[in-house]
């Protein structure tokens, strides 16, 4: 009987990709830390998500007026948190002044069971974020999406690479993989990354797939395709094309039952997700049905 994508055990990716026949199910990363239950990009956030045995966390990250890495999706602040503006013209006291957590609970100040000042809810830093990875209790990735366009520019990209340098991250021994990868639509801000530090791993998003690219490759240096969850659905052969062509293929956004099952049935190696609980606990159920013979080995068989 022919083995389906990741029906043997897995390994460990600190050391270097997994190939995907070692895998058992699809890494199950992190989107904003465990959003889906608290509000994003808060250390309560990413928190629950480690304590739900993810494999690995994703944040965006944002210069602010003072040179710091925040992790914070949007260009504004309006919609996450009490605050105005863009976050580059904001200082970084001025961001940790706001509140982040209300927007997703906007009766907390008549709970009085509700903390005040919750620690959980507080706003993350890229600094505090690595930290909170390197004092884990055991590996996990981070995967870090840069933004574009920034008023910025390359400052970005440098002042990321220099940050991850203080961990040892950026260039790691030989034979040792660093737990970060750099995700970006932008091409441009991949390059840069790089140009400065070729060792880490290169993930390019992608929204729609651009014709040169249809047949699996990527541009040069991305090892790694993040191809929308909507692509997938549509065109669910792109994962054998990537695949084929000797990338990896991280999908986005992954959070309704059918999409975690079709990601899974057609090899995808990551998929990225709101709630990374109920993905972790459909794919371990997948797991253990596929040991047990009670799922089809391909997916043209279901």
């Amino acid at each position: 009987m022919v083995k389906p994508p990741g029906s043997e055990p897995r390994r460990s990716r600190r050391t270097g990709p997994t190939p995907l026949t070692l895998r058992d199910r699809p890494l199950v990363i992190a989107h904003r830390g465990a959003s889906q239950a608290l509000p994003e990009h808060t250390l309560g956030a990413y928190r629950r998500a480690l304590e739900q045995g993810v494999d690995g966390l994703e944040c965006d990250v944002r210069l602010t007026s003072d040179g710091h890495l925040v992790c914070v999706h949007d260009r504004r602040v309006e919609r996450t948190s009490n605050g105005r503006g863009p976050v580059s013209t904001l200082a970084l006291h001025q961001l940790e002044a706001l509140d982040w957590a209300t927007w997703r609970n906007p009766w907390r100040d008549l709970d009085e069971d509700a903390l005040d000042d919750d620690p959980q809810a507080s706003f993350v830093t890229l600094e505090r974020l690595l930290d909170l990875v390197k004092d884990w209790g055991q590996p996990v990735d981070l995967a870090i999406e840069t933004k574009h366009p920034t008023r910025y520019a390359g400052l970005v990209e440098r002042s990321l690479v220099e940050l991850l340098h203080r961990y040892g991250w950026a260039r790691t021994r030989r034979g040792v993989r660093s737990p970060v990868r750099v995700m970006s639509f932008s091409w441009i801000s991949l390059r840069r990354c790089l140009e400065i530090a070729p060792g880490l791993e290169m993930v390019y998003l992608m929204e729609r797939v651009p014709l040169r690219y249809r047949d699996g490759t990527l541009p040069l240096g991305a090892s790694v395709a993040g191809p929308s969850m909507e692509i997938v659905r549509a065109h669910p052969e792109y994962v054998e094309a990537a695949h084929a062509a000797g990338h990896e293929v991280h999908v986005w956004v992954a959070n309704a039952a059918t999409d975690i099952e079709l990601c899974a049935a057609i090899g995808a190696d990551a998929v990225i997700t709101d709630d990374p609980e109920g993905a972790l606990r459909q794919l371990t159920a997948r797991s253990t049905r596929l040991g047990t013979g009670e799922l089809p080995t391909r997916l043209e068989e279901t």
